[in-house]
């Protein structure tokens, strides 16, 4: 019997997307095509494996409008934005590309007489990368570029919400000439993946999900010791000091808890303020978020989507009712967002004060369009509590002070620490979680060394 992948759209809940699910046998191909491609891939230098990735980049640029579009209808971005995702995808990789031979070389060490010794980074084999679907290209580009310049290769599982950007990145990279075999891609279900993760010929797996995804992935690893990485879940937090720039900081967090429809594993989820500028954060906060438009990703005056199921935007609904029902305000009347109805996907943004840690909507991922404000009179406090989760992939602080900032920054238990920003991924900075938010990096010239082993060479030169 054939099974198929369904992709729903979240603007109508129309059939976007329809394919056939890999068979075992199909996969088992892949795996093997991979093995016997990757051991050409390596020997490869890594100047020539650039040059492809470079026109694999190009030719994936040029595609933008269409792919923005195929992005807007898969999961719910406004079209107004989708073309960014694009873009960035060409930023992190485009940089990968650029210290690929530096931080691939050997490593040299001081000359010993008589001796010949470095430390040669070799390639781990075959790569399992399985991406998600809320920023599917540049989550999948941080693990399947680096990869690919590192001389392994690569097997991508894209969420089913957006298969076709498994497509189109594997399509662009065969285009740029990339050997058969080196880069493939497999629409699965979660059976199959689990049984290819327990196969043979397999090396690595780097995942992008839920912690519950990330437990899945666990088990079926056991025993394998496989090298792997893993980007989880996140609630991510903010502290506006006393000091802070309030109208910067009103811009930016707004920004970083309401883009895409708040459905970004960095995105920010709850903020801590200063009791000296509480009051205005606040109203500012509410007035900039009335201005949003709820509506069709599709409509180019739309900024804010649908979130990517109506059960989402149900979980989201009820983590606010909790909160209101434990004494937590709401701040945005949603009949001012009409298409805002129960059982749709479409979710009126939310602000909520007088939360607390006792509240759900303050410790559980909420991975939509919803943010708590807890007022706060120290720094201390704001640590305490920004520390307080299971979570740590990043946190943001506002102040005019990098000195203070720096010092809380030291404090703070995340992978990134931002100061007067938020939810964005600087391709020269390692990209890690700590916690329950993952682990392994991905990105800058560290994440080249979770994607390679390290070999000694230790030759005596006999005279």
């Amino acid at each position: 019997m054939t099974r198929r992948l369904q992709t729903l759209s979240p603007i109508d809940g129309s059939v976007y997307v329809e394919r056939e699910l890999a068979t075992g046998q199909e996969i088992q191909s892949a795996l093997n095509l991979a093995v016997s491609a990757q051991r050409r891939w390596r020997a490869v230098p890594v100047a020539e494996r650039v040059a492809i990735a470079r026109r694999a980049i190009s030719l994936f640029a040029a595609r933008e409008e269409e792919l923005a579009t195929e992005l807007c209808w898969m999961m719910g971005r406004p079209i107004r934005f989708a073309a960014g995702e694009i873009r960035g995808f060409v930023e992190r990789a485009s940089y990968m590309a650029d210290i690929a031979e530096q931080s691939l070389a050997d490593i040299q060490l001081p000359v010993k007489e008589g001796f010949k010794r470095f430390i040669r980074r070799e390639p781990l084999g075959v790569s399992l990368v399985i991406a998600p679907w809320n920023f599917p290209y540049l989550t999948a580009v941080n693990a399947v570029v680096p990869a690919l310049l590192a001389g392994n290769a690569v097997l991508l599982k894209h969420s089913a919400q957006t298969p076709l950007c498994a497509e189109r990145m594997v399509a662009a990279f065969d285009e740029a000439g990339l050997p058969r075999g080196v880069f493939q891609y497999l629409h699965m279900d979660h059976a199959d993946t689990e049984t290819l993760i327990q196969s043979p010929g397999l090396a690595h797996v780097a995942f992008t999900g839920s912690v519950a995804g990330g437990e899945k992935m666990e088990q079926a690893m056991a025993g394998r010791f496989l090298y792997s990485g893993m980007e989880l879940g996140g609630k991510d937090p903010a502290y506006v000091r006393a000091d802070a720039d309030v109208s910067h900081a009103v811009e930016t967090a707004m920004d970083g808890a309401f883009f895409n429809s708040g459905q970004s594993c960095c995105g920010i989820e709850r903020i801590y303020v200063h009791d000296d500028v509480y009051d205005a954060f606040v109203e500012q906060a509410v007035a900039l978020v009335r201005q949003y438009r709820l509506g069709r990703p599709d409509d180019p005056e739309t900024t804010l989507g649908p979130v990517v199921r109506p059960e989402s935007a149900a979980f989201i609904r009820n983590q606010i009712a909790d909160a209101l029902a434990q004494g937590a305000t709401a701040l945005i009347d949603e009949t001012e967002f009409p298409l805002d109805e129960a059982g749709s996907a479409y979710l009126a943004p939310q602000i909520l004060t007088g939360v607390n840690h006792g509240m759900r909507i303050m410790t559980e991922e909420s991975f939509g369009p919803v943010v708590g404000i807890q007022r706060v009179s120290s720094d201390e406090e704001a640590i305490a509590l920004m520390n307080d989760s299971d979570y740590g992939l990043t946190a943001a602080i506002f102040s005019q002070d990098v000195e203070a900032a720096l010092a809380i920054a030291d404090e703070i238990q995340t992978g990134t620490v931002f100061l007067n920003r938020c939810d964005y991924l600087d391709p020269a900075l390692a990209w890690t979680g700590v916690k329950h938010s993952g682990r392994g990096c991905t990105l800058s010239s560290v994440g080249y060394e979770h994607l390679t082993r390290p070999k000694s060479f230790h030759f005596k030169i006999l005279s």
